[in-house]
Formats: C-alpha cells, sequence, structure tokens
C-alpha cells in the first residue's frame, strides 16, 4: 500500500478514469511532480521518491497510466499509440488544473515524458527522464550498436499476441518476479503484481509495445530543462542511446550516470532521482532554467 501521507483517488480524463496516488506537500514552493511509470510497474515504482520529494517541500502526482488504471483499460491495440498516452498526460493535468508541471518518466513513462515535452512545453517547468534516453538516440542505438540491437529483441516478443500474457503470469508471475530481481521492494513488486494479474490488464499494458508499429516516434527536439538518469547496469539499454541524448535537446541539459545500478532507478535508487528533480525544481524557482 501507498505510504500514509499518499491520497488515492480516481481522476476522470477523457472519457477514462485513471488511478492517481498524490502526495501534498506540507510547505514548500507549490511545485508539483508528475511521475509516469514504465513496464512492468505502476505508481508503486515512485513511491519511496515521492515521499522524498514531498520531506523537500515538493507535491507529486503518480497515475497509473492507460491501461493499468482499472477506468482506462481500452480495447483496441491503437488506443495505447503514443499520442494518446501524450493527451492522457496532459489532460490529466488540466483535470488536476495543474498548467505547468515537473514531468518525471521512467522505462515507458520517460518514452511518453520526452513525447510531452517535444509535443507541450509550455506546460512544463523541466523533464527528468530515468533509463531510456530521448527516442531518436534511442531509435538509432538500436539500427546502429549492435549490443543494443540484441538486448531489443524483447520489443519483437513482447508485440507477439497472446504469448507473452501465458509466460508473464505462469507459475505465479515467476518471470515477471525474476525480471525484478534483488533492486525492487518485494512489497512494490506485489502492488504491481496485484494490478497486472486482473483481468485484461497485462494485455493492455503490452499492447502499449503492439501499438509500437503505428507510430513513427518521429519525436522532436526538447527545449525545456532536462535531466536524463542512466545506470550503467541496465540491462535493457546500452550505452549508445545515452551517448546521444544531448543532441535532442536544445534547453539546458544535465546527464547523471548511476554506477553498477539496475535498470529499476526508481526504486534502488530512489534519492539520486529525488535529488535530480529538487535540482530542478530549484533552478525553475530561481529563474535559472525557466
Amino acid at each position: 500500500m501507498p505510504h500514509d501521507d499518499a491520497i488515492v483517488s480516481t481522476v476522470p480524463v477523457r472519457d477514462l478514469e485513471f488511478t492517481v496516488v498524490s502526495r501534498t506537500a506540507r510547505s514548500g514552493s507549490g511545485d508539483v511532480a508528475v511521475l509516469l511509470h514504465g513496464f512492468p510497474e505502476t505508481s508503486a515504482s515512485w513511491s519511496a521518491v515521492a515521499a522524498l520529494l514531498a520531506d523537500a517541500g515538493i507535491s507529486s502526482v503518480a497515475p497509473d497510466q492507460r491501461g493499468y488504471s482499472a477506468g482506462a483499460r481500452p480495447g483496441s491495440i491503437s488506443d495505447y499509440r503514443l499520442p494518446e498516452l501524450v493527451a492522457d498526460v496532459v489532460g490529466l493535468c488540466d483535470a488536476l488544473d495543474l498548467p505547468k508541471v515537473h514531468l518525471v518518466g521512467h522505462d515507458w513513462g520517460a518514452i511518453v515524458a520526452w513525447a510531452v515535452a517535444a509535443a507541450h512545453p509550455e506546460r512544463l517547468h523541466s523533464l527528468t527522464a530515468v533509463s531510456v534516453p530521448h527516442p531518436a538516440a534511442f531509435a538509432w542505438a538500436r539500427e546502429n550498436d549492435p549490443d543494443q540491437r540484441e538486448r531489443s529483441g524483447y520489443l519483437t516478443y513482447f508485440a507477439t499476441p497472446a504469448e507473452p500474457e501465458k509466460a508473464f503470469l505462469a507459475d505465479n508471475a515467476l518471470a515477471l518476479r525474476l525480471g525484478f530481481g534483488d533492486a525492487v521492494p518485494p512489497e512494490a513488486v506485489e502492488q504491481h503484481l496485484d494490478v497486472l494479474s486482473a483481468p485484461g490488464a497485462l494485455t493492455a499494458a503490452l499492447n502499449w509495445y503492439r501499438a509500437m508499429p503505428l507510430d513513427t516516434h518521429d519525436i522532436a527536439d526538447v527545449a525545456v530543462p532536462t535531466t536524463f538518469i542512466w545506470s550503467t547496469d541496465d540491462i535493457a539499454i546500452t550505452g549508445a542511446g545515452p551517448a546521444r541524448c544531448a543532441q535532442h535537446v536544445s534547453g539546458p541539459y544535465r546527464y547523471i550516470e548511476v554506477a553498477d545500478g539496475t535498470h529499476w532507478i526508481p526504486e534502488e535508487f530512489p534519492q539520486v532521482v529525488a535529488d535530480a528533480i529538487i535540482e530542478q525544481v530549484g533552478a525553475a524557482s530561481s529563474g535559472i532554467s525557466s
């Protein structure tokens, strides 16, 4: 369950209903961080980061994204195209009366966050992307780096019909549990699996991958102040994409490399992520990066 200071609510957005975990800082600047999770996780992946942000005076909003929220689980693969995921984030901010936020994303959440920053820079004070670099840099790495091309083979498998669901949920979701390793706290793993084991939930989550061929992923360079965080032992992302990430950010840019960290940075190194967001909030508040 979320920490005691967390409020779980349902927020209507674009004819869907999203489960949202929010934490309101008791004092601070009034800045809000919107935290977007990846696969196969939920808003629970941000629990430790959000608690640290609240202690620093920064409120946060962490939705269970499209397919993960029980009330936001449309049935068509095309419903999970990137423009729909981007519109969900903008719509959520509108519903919560948040004209401008600090946007943070990990894994698939990072891809959505990059796309929001490119398409709607006026809605962001800053962007903090974790693990996955700018999609253009990641695409270059998949095409030009043999190691990244090999590691990205899972993308094709995840997009196949039906088979991934069977494999992931077999033996009490053993494959998913092994994927998290020791980096993700057991209580968070159970929260993720509680959501993904609901009827239709895992198929909806995998539809993000199945919708990829329907998208060009032609995402423009980002002009908002951006921090990118990557860990050297990420099993899915080699260093080739992160090395080119700066080429796709025209605004202030900071790169943080976590030595010997896994793919699950928000849960394994929450202080690193929180400190990066806190720095962005401070810069925006002082006018350095606004």
